[in-house]
C-alpha cells in the first residue's frame, strides 16, 4: 500500500498553471445532493417521463447532431469577439509557455517528467539527471514522444500515468487513453531500449488496474467480459496474469461484488517491506484491506469507513469516524500508526500522528525513508509536521522555512534511498514553486518556479467568513484589487466545489489571473461544507439527505459578497465542475435571485439517474441511492434536471461538457441544456468531442474551454 494524500490529484508533480480544484477523483483507482426535515414535495414541473433520454446515447448520431448545432450557436455567441481571441491566444501562451515547472518524479538514477508544449501537444516524456535537473536548462533525453507514437498507430493518446517494476525499475506499464477517457490501454515498456515490449503484457481498453507482483506476474483487475465489472464500471475480480500466458488463462485471486465499487490487488515492492494487498471497496466510503500471505487472506482490522496504508514498516490508519480499541478513544480525522508486524500479532495500541480540533484537519500524509510528514490543514492553511520514531515514541516537530500562508504539497524524492523531499508551494498571487530539501538539513531550496504569468500589482488576498442558515461559519477567500470601490459593482466569480471531502486551498492559477483578475474581476472560492477542509465532520455534514447545507453554505457566501458591497446579483457568476457542477446546477435552480450567470462544468444533473449513467453508481455513498424510495425523494428534490420551471427567472447558463468523460455521463449536461431549452430560457452549450472529465485532452482544447467560460462570463456580468 503507498502513501496516502487526500486530494492527490493537485499534488505536487501534478500541478500545472491552471486551476486543477475542479474535479473529484475516484480515490486511488480513477477518483451532492441532500434533503431538508419535512418530506419533499413533488416537482409539478417535472415531465412524467424523460423526453430526453435518446441524448445518453454517447456516440450516437442523432446526439452528436444535437451536439454539434448546440456547439456551432456558443461558438457563434462568444468566440467572435476580440476578448475571445485575445484571452485563448494568452491562455495557450501559458500552458504552452516553456518555462513552466518541469515537475519530476525520480526513477533510478533518472528523473522522469511528461512535457506539453505547443510542438508536444500530447507530451513528450523524457528523463534528465539531478545535476541537469536544478539548471536553468537541464539537458532532457527522451523516453517516448506520444504525439509521434499516436500519428504511427493512428491513435489520439493521452498519457496516463506509469507503474513500475521496482527494484530494477528497467520496466514499467504505461497506461494511455483514447482522448482523455478513464479507460486506457496498458502496454509494457522496456526502459533501457525505450520502447514497448515486443509480445510484452497487453491489456485492452477499459477501466484497467495494473500492479506488478513480479518480473513475470501482474495483478489485473480488468474486464474480463460479461460479469466482470461492478455496477459502477470498475473491476470486480482481481487476477494473477503470468507472462506469456493468455489474459484468459489468468488466475483468479479475488473477487468482489457486484454492487462493490471495485476490487482490486497490489504489491508493496519495498525492499525489505514486500506485502501482498486485496483491497475491496464496497462504497465510495468502505472498504476493506486484506493481506495476502501463504495462499491466506488475514483481514486488515479497522472500521470500514478508515483508509489504511504501509509505509515501509509501518501501518497508518486515517479515521473518517470515532473509533474505540484497546481501551483507547480515537477521534474522526486522525492519524494513527503501529508497526505493521506488532499489528499482525495482535497488538491495537496505536500511537496518535494527528488528532483534529474544530478548525483542524489532516491534509494528507506521506513518507520518507526514516520520517513521515504530516500535512495538516489549520484553517484552510498548510502546515508540514516531521514525524520521527526514536526511543519507542513519535516525536513531531514543524518543517522549517515554510511560508504561514498557501497550499504546500509534501512528496519523498526516493523513500527507498533517503529523507531529501519535495514541496510544491503555491498561493492566489504567488507564482508555484518547487522546493527541495533533505530532513534534518535546515530548510528547503527553491529550485524551479514559474515565472508571474500576470500582473499581482493592487492585488490583495483577504480570509473571509459567511454565516451559513444553521450559523456554521463558513471560510471563503477572497481576490480582488485593494482600490476596488464597495459600491456592488464588481464583477465577481465564485467558485465552489463542496463535496466527496475535497478542500480548496490557495492556488496560483495563470488563467484565473490573466483572464479574470488581471482585467478588473473579483475571485472568490468557497470552503463550503462537503469539502475536506476541516476533515470528515465537514464532509459528513453534507451527505445524502443533509446536501442542502452545501447549497446554504454558498448562498450564504454570496450574500456575504453582496452585503459587503463587493458585488451585487448583476454582477455576481458562479462556476463550479463535476460535482460542482451540480453545485452549480441547485444554485441556479434553488437561489436564481442571486446571481447573473453560471459556468456549469462535467456537471451531474439528473440525480435519478445519475447511478445507471458511467460511474454514477460508485457514488451512491455520496449521494444517496435513488432505488431506494425515502432516498429517491430528497434525491428529487435536489435533482436539478428535475427542478427546472417554465415560469421562473434563471440567470444565463454556460454549460460546459466532454463527449469522452467516461467518468460522468455527458448526458447529464445534454438534458439539461435541452429541457431548459423547452421551457425558453437563456443557456448556451458546448461539448467537447475529446477530454474526458477534465475537459480537454490537450493544451489547445483547455485554452479554447477556458477561454470559453471566461468569455461568457465577461459577456454577462460587467
Amino acid at each position: 500500500m503507498a502513501a496516502k494524500t487526500r486530494g492527490g490529484y493537485v499534488a505536487a508533480h501534478a500541478m500545472t498553471t491552471t486551476s486543477t480544484a475542479l474535479l473529484a477523483p475516484f480515490a486511488a483507482i480513477c477518483i451532492a445532493v441532500a434533503a431538508i426535515a419535512q418530506k419533499p414535495m413533488p416537482n409539478t414541473n417535472a415531465p412524467a417521463t424523460d423526453p430526453y433520454l435518446w441524448l445518453e446515447e454517447v456516440l450516437g448520431d442523432k446526439p452528436l447532431d444535437w451536439v454539434r448545432a448546440r456547439n456551432a450557436e456558443s461558438q457563434k455567441a462568444l468566440t467572435d469577439s476580440e476578448r475571445f481571441q485575445k484571452m485563448q491566444a494568452r491562455t495557450l501562451s501559458i500552458l504552452d509557455s516553456t518555462d513552466k515547472v518541469a515537475y519530476v518524479a525520480k526513477r533510478g538514477e533518472f528523473y522522469y517528467n511528461l512535457w506539453q508544449d505547443a510542438d508536444n501537444p500530447r507530451g513528450l516524456w523524457r528523463r534528465t539527471t539531478l545535476e541537469q535537473y536544478q539548471l536553468d536548462e537541464p539537458q532532457w533525453e527522451t523516453v517516448l514522444d506520444l504525439d509521434a507514437l499516436g500519428k504511427a498507430e493512428g491513435e489520439n493518446w493521452v498519457w496516463k500515468g506509469s507503474t513500475w517494476l521496482l527494484p530494477d525499475r528497467d520496466r514499467c506499464l504505461l497506461a494511455l487513453s483514447r482522448g482523455g477517457a478513464d479507460a486506457s490501454v496498458v502496454r509494457e515498456f522496456d526502459i533501457p531500449s525505450k520502447s514497448f515490449v515486443q509480445d510484452g503484457f497487453v491489456l485492452p481498453e477499459a477501466k484497467t488496474q495494473a500492479a506488478w507482483k513480479d518480473r513475470n506476474t501482474l495483478y489485473v483487475g480488468t474486464d474480463f467480459g460479461e460479469g466482470s465489472m461492478t455496477d459502477s464500471g470498475y473491476p470486480r475480480i482481481a487476477k494473477e496474469w503470468q507472462r506469456g500466458t493468455k489474459l484468459s488463462e489468468a488466475k483468479t485471486v479475488a473477487e468482489g461484488q457486484k454492487e462493490d465499487i471495485y476490487t482490486s490487488v497490489s504489491r508493496d515492492q519495498t525492499l525489505g517491506f514486500e506485502h501482498d494487498f486485496l483491497f475491496r471497496g464496497m462504497t465510495f466510503y468502505t472498504n476493506e484491506v486484506f493481506l495476502l500471505k501463504d495462499g491466506k487472506q488475514i483481514k486488515i482490522d479497522k472500521p470500514d469507513s478508515a483508509n489504511a496504508a504501509t509505509h515501509r514498516q509501518w501501518l497508518l490508519i486515517e479515521l473518517r469516524e470515532d473509533w474505540l480499541i484497546s481501551g483507547q478513544q480515537h477521534a474522526a480525522g486522525s492519524l494513527l500508526v503501529i508497526e505493521f508486524d506488532k499489528f499482525l500479532e495482535g497488538d491495537r495500541k496505536f500511537d496518535t500522528l494527528f488528532a483534529p480540533t474544530d478548525r483542524s484537519s489532516l491534509a494528507g500524509w506521506t513518507g520518507t525513508k526514516n520520517h513521515l510528514l504530516i500535512n495538516v490543514l489549520d484553517n484552510v492553511r498548510n502546515i508540514v509536521q516531521v514525524a520521527t520514531h526514536t526511543d519507542g515514541k513519535w516525536l513531531l516537530e514543524a518543517l522549517p522555512g515554510l511560508p504561514k500562508f498557501g497550499t504546500i504539497y509534501a512528496s519523498p524524492v526516493d523513500d527507498e534511498a533517503g529523507d531529501a523531499f519535495w514541496l510544491t508551494i503555491t498561493d492566489y498571487l504567488t507564482p508555484t514553486s518547487l522546493w527541495m530539501g533533505s530532513i534534518g538539513d535546515g530548510p528547503a531550496k527553491k529550485i524551479k518556479s514559474l515565472p508571474a504569468f500576470f500582473d499581482t500589482d493592487g492585488l490583495v488576498v483577504e480570509q473571509r467568513e459567511a454565516t451559513s442558515k444553521d450559523g456554521t461559519r463558513i471560510p471563503y477567500f477572497l481576490v480582488m484589487r485593494e482600490s476596488a470601490s464597495r459600491d456592488g459593482k464588481n464583477p465577481t466569480l465564485l467558485y465552489g466545489y463542496g463535496g466527496f471531502e475535497i478542500s480548496l486551498t490557495p492556488n496560483y492559477s495563470a488563467t484565473v489571473g490573466a483572464s479574470w483578475l488581471e482585467e478588473g474581476g473579483v475571485f472568490v472560492v468557497a470552503n463550503i461544507r462537503g469539502g475536506g477542509e476541516f476533515g470528515p465532520r465537514w464532509h459528513q455534514a453534507a451527505l445524502k439527505q443533509n446536501r442542502n447545507k452545501s447549497y446554504e453554505d454558498f448562498a450564504a457566501v454570496a450574500r456575504h459578497l453582496i452585503d459587503s458591497q463587493i458585488t451585487s446579483p448583476r454582477h455576481l457568476g458562479i462556476q463550479g465542475g463535476s460535482n460542482g457542477g451540480l453545485l452549480m446546477g441547485n444554485m441556479t435552480t434553488m437561489y436564481p435571485d442571486l446571481f447573473r450567470s453560471v459556468v456549469c462544468q462535467v456537471p451531474l444533473l439528473d440525480m435519478l439517474r445519475y447511478h445507471k449513467l458511467l460511474a454514477g453508481a460508485s457514488w451512491v455513498g455520496e449521494y444517496g441511492d435513488p432505488e431506494q424510495p425515502l432516498e429517491a425523494e430528497w434525491l428529487r428534490r435536489y435533482s436539478p434536471y428535475h427542478n427546472v420551471a417554465k415560469d421562473a427567472t434563471y440567470p444565463k447558463v454556460l454549460f460546459t461538457t466532454s463527449t469522452r468523460d467516461d467518468r460522468v455521463h455527458p448526458g447529464h449536461a445534454r438534458k439539461m441544456m435541452a429541457r431548459m431549452l423547452e421551457l425558453g430560457h437563456d443557456v448556451l452549450y458546448y461539448e467537447n468531442i475529446e477530454g474526458g472529465h477534465g475537459g480537454a485532452a490537450d493544451n489547445k482544447q483547455a485554452a479554447f474551454m477556458s477561454a470559453l467560460a471566461y468569455a461568457f462570463l465577461w459577456e454577462t456580468l460587467p
